[in-house]
């Protein structure tokens, strides 16, 4: 049995998404969370899993942080520990500490992208398609390890408010399946920093955002 510990800063939809998946040969030990009005506490304490918060505020340099935080994770000796929205950096430290067992989520086709505020650059940008990326965590932010990564196309009537729900429904979908990858023992990540998962199957064709018209006289017609 894996124990996984998750983190979380407000809501925790991609937390939800993981409990309700059961993922077979899983436990969640703990869901902590920096912020102690977070709502995603309460649904974790309604499944009977435990909580806990490490409040930012009440430390005056990330080091002492990240110190307690981490004290806060080893109680519960996780094999896996999973950022879901915990809205802080982490530093350098606690990440290697948890070296090749820290996943992530971000709304965004990584590398492209980084940071903060990824729907706004997008619709900005003009770029066609959107996603979200499951990375392991490394210092570099967002720049670890690639293990899953979903897209949806940006509509020319997107907002951000729009953007965001599409891409939040494909977070609920691929952060689970990487979960249940890594708790299985299917990741592997190679010399050159790639991801490989263990019997996955890969999609034959491409994305076309906008489709290609392949009808009579479409472009395939032009050739």
């Amino acid at each position: 049995m894996k124990s996984i510990v998750i983190l979380i800063s407000g809501r925790g939809s991609n937390m939800e998404s993981i409990v309700a998946a059961d993922i077979h040969g899983a436990h969640i030990a703990a869901v902590i969370s920096n912020r102690p009005e977070a709502a995603g506490l309460q649904f974790a304490a309604g499944r009977g899993i435990a909580t806990a918060v490490v409040d930012h505020k009440r430390f005056g340099e990330r080091g002492q942080f990240d110190q307690a935080l981490l004290c806060e994770i080893e109680r519960h000796k996780p094999d896996l520990v999973v950022l879901a929205g915990f809205m802080r950096v982490l530093g350098d430290e606690i990440v290697r500490h948890f070296e090749g067992r820290l996943l992530n989520i971000h709304p965004s086709l990584l590398p492209a992208f980084t940071g903060l505020h990824t729907h706004r650059r997008v619709l900005e940008s003009g770029v066609r398609v959107h996603g979200a990326t499951v990375h392991f965590v490394t210092p570099a932010l967002d720049c670890g390890p690639i293990v899953a990564q979903a897209v949806v196309p940006v509509r020319p009537d997107d907002d951000e408010a729009t953007l965001a729900r599409r891409v939040l429904a494909e977070e609920h979908r691929i952060y689970p399946q990487a979960v249940k990858w890594f708790v299985e023992g299917r990741l592997r990540v190679g010399a050159d920093g790639r991801v490989c998962v263990v019997g996955a199957q890969m999609p034959a064709a491409a994305l076309h955002a906008p489709e290609i018209d392949e009808e009579p006289g479409g472009l395939d017609a032009k050739r």
